[in-house]
C-alpha cells in the first residue's frame, strides 16, 4: 500500500498497490492423481432434515445416469454416509496418497467412519482439527476421475462449512429443508452464507413434504404445507424438488442399501446439477 493511501482515497493508489491485487486464495490443491469435475456441497441450516439421505440419493441418481461420482463426508462428528451405502471397507494407503474405497455401484466414498477403529467411536475434536481433516480428504485422497463430487456438510454454518467453501472449488450448493416454518427461517442462513462467499445455490430440496396414505393415496402434509416453490422463487433458485416422507427410503439407508432405492423422485432434479 502506498504511503499516501487512505481507506477513503483509493484513487491515490498506484496499480501495484497491494489493495488492488486479487485477494489471497485459500483453495487447497487437489491430489495430483485425481481429476474432479463439479463439486456440489449439500448443506442445511440445521440437523434432522435428511441431508445425508438426500446426498446419498443424489449420488446414486448421478451414478445411474452414467456419471463417475464420489462423496466426501465432511460431517466429521456425525458421519452417516458409509452406513447408507453399507460400506465398511477401509481406505488403503500408498505413496501417491489414500485410495478411497468404492461401493458396489462404483461410487467412491471418504468418511471419518471408514478410518475409526470402531464405527461408534465418538469424534471429540475441536474445530481446527475437524477443518484440517476435511482439507486432507481433498488433498490426500486419490479420487481418480470424478465427474461429480458431492460434499455432505455438517448442519449449520460453522467452521467446517466455511472450510469447505474456502478450501474446495465448490461449484454450487444444494440446500435441504423441510416444510416447518422454523426450518424455513434457518434455510435463509445457509443461503446467505453461500451468497456471502460467492457460491451459487444450484438447488433446493424440500424433504418430508408429504406422506402418501397407503389406503387412499391422499398426500398428507404432516409437517405443514410445502414452501418449496415460494422459497425457490424468493431466492431465485430455478432447480427445486419436493420429496415425500418415504419409509422405504429411510429403511434402505438404514440397511445400507441406498443404491437399490427408487431415485425417480429426485432424478430430474439431479440431472440439472
Amino acid at each position: 500500500m502506498s504511503e499516501e493511501c487512505t481507506p477513503s482515497m483509493c484513487e491515490t493508489c498506484g496499480e501495484d498497490c497491494e489493495s488492488r491485487q486479487a485477494p489471497e486464495s485459500f483453495l487447497e490443491p487437489l491430489n495430483p492423481m485425481s481429476h474432479v469435475g463439479k463439486v456440489i456441497a449439500v448443506m442445511s441450516g440445521k440437523g434432522g432434515v435428511g441431508k445425508s439421505m438426500v446426498t446419498s440419493l443424489l449420488a446414486v441418481s448421478l451414478a445411474k445416469a452414467g456419471k463417475k461420482v464420489a462423496v466426501l463426508d465432511a460431517d466429521i462428528t456425525g458421519p452417516s454416509i458409509p452406513m447408507a451405502f453399507g460400506m465398511h471397507d477401509r481406505p488403503t494407503g500408498a505413496e501417491a496418497g489414500i485410495y478411497a474405497p468404492a461401493t458396489a455401484g462404483g461410487i467412491k466414498l471418504m468418511s471419518i467412519n471408514l478410518l475409526l477403529e470402531n464405527e461408534t467411536d465418538p469424534v471429540v475434536w475441536r474445530g481446527p482439527i475437524l477443518a484440517g481433516t476435511v482439507r486432507q480428504f481433498w488433498t490426500d485422497v486419490v479420487w481418480d476421475e470424478v465427474d461429480y463430487m458431492l460434499v455432505d456438510m455438517p448442519p449449520g454454518t460453522g467452521d467446517v462449512p466455511l472450510t469447505v467453501f474456502q478450501s474446495l472449488p465448490v461449484d454450487g450448493v444444494v440446500v435441504v429443508t423441510t416444510p416447518q416454518d422454523l426450518v424455513s427461517m434457518i434455510v435463509e442462513k445457509a443461503v446467505n452464507m453461500a451468497t456471502l462467499l460467492n457460491i451459487p445455490v444450484v438447488g433446493l430440496v424440500e424433504n418430508m413434504s408429504w406422506y402418501e396414505c397407503p389406503c387412499c393415496g391422499q398426500k398428507l402434509p404432516i409437517f405443514g404445507d410445502s414452501h418449496a416453490e415460494e422459497e425457490a422463487a424468493h431466492y431465485g433458485i430455478h432447480n427445486y424438488v419436493s420429496l415425500p416422507l418415504n419409509p422405504s427410503l429411510a429403511a434402505a439407508c438404514d440397511r445400507g442399501m441406498v443404491e437399490q432405492a427408487d431415485v425417480s423422485a429426485i432424478w430430474e432434479f439431479s440431472q440439472k446439477l
